[in-house]
């Protein structure tokens, strides 16, 4: 079995389960999640191919990180991830990527995301669900945070944090490559305490 099969028959194990325990039919989260439910019935059967954007919808819609649909199951109490061992979850035309790297666990866990902006290009998110927080911290270069239609530079050695449920864009600055450690802090889950 291929590397992607196997990735694929992950997710769509992980999709399932998650939309299980929420107790959704494929219409209800599909409609929720703005995704078809002829989509979600290929991801369910480990089909197709679904874009960053997606997987970003479903796991606020299941109330789940992106890396709880995308990861296997855990082996041993430490977790150690080179930036290389992970594909980017996206792509610029001009090469800057995004790698999530892990997430930590409990009832409010954490997405640790790598990510790299050529200067002038940009990502923009769609809100997250209430009560997800994301900081950027810049590590080299120079970027532009949006949020909600305001503009903050953010220069290496600074972080920044917001609210994540706003529309949010992220974009490179200056002449060269920006580097950032981001994380997405997600809000406890379903029966966790608070």
């Amino acid at each position: 079995m291929t590397e992607t099969a196997a990735a694929l028959r992950t997710l769509a194990r992980n999709v399932r389960a998650a939309r299980t325990r929420a107790g959704l039919s494929l219409d209800e989260l599909g409609r929720r999640a703005q995704v078809s439910k002829g989509a979600l019935v290929a991801l369910e059967k480990a089909q197709g191919n679904p874009n960053f954007a997606t997987l970003v919808r479903l796991a606020d819609t299941l109330g789940v990180s992106v890396s709880a649909l995308l990861e296997g199951r855990t082996e041993g109490r430490v977790r150690v991830v080179a930036a290389g061992d992970l594909t980017p979850l996206w792509t610029g035309p001009r090469g800057s990527e995004a790698r999530l790297m892990l997430t930590t666990a409990g009832p409010a866990p954490a997405e640790v995301w790598r990510w790299t902006l050529e200067p002038g290009e940009e990502y923009p998110s769609h809100p997250h669900q209430a009560g997800v927080v994301e900081t950027v911290s810049v590590t080299s270069g120079r970027m532009t945070l949006i949020v909600d239609g305001t503009e903050h530079p953010v220069e290496a050695g600074q972080t920044a944090a917001f609210d994540g449920d706003v529309p949010h864009t992220y974009r490179g600055a200056g002449t060269g490559t920006c580097h950032l450690i981001m994380t997405v802090h997600l809000p406890p889950g379903p029966g966790s305490p608070a």
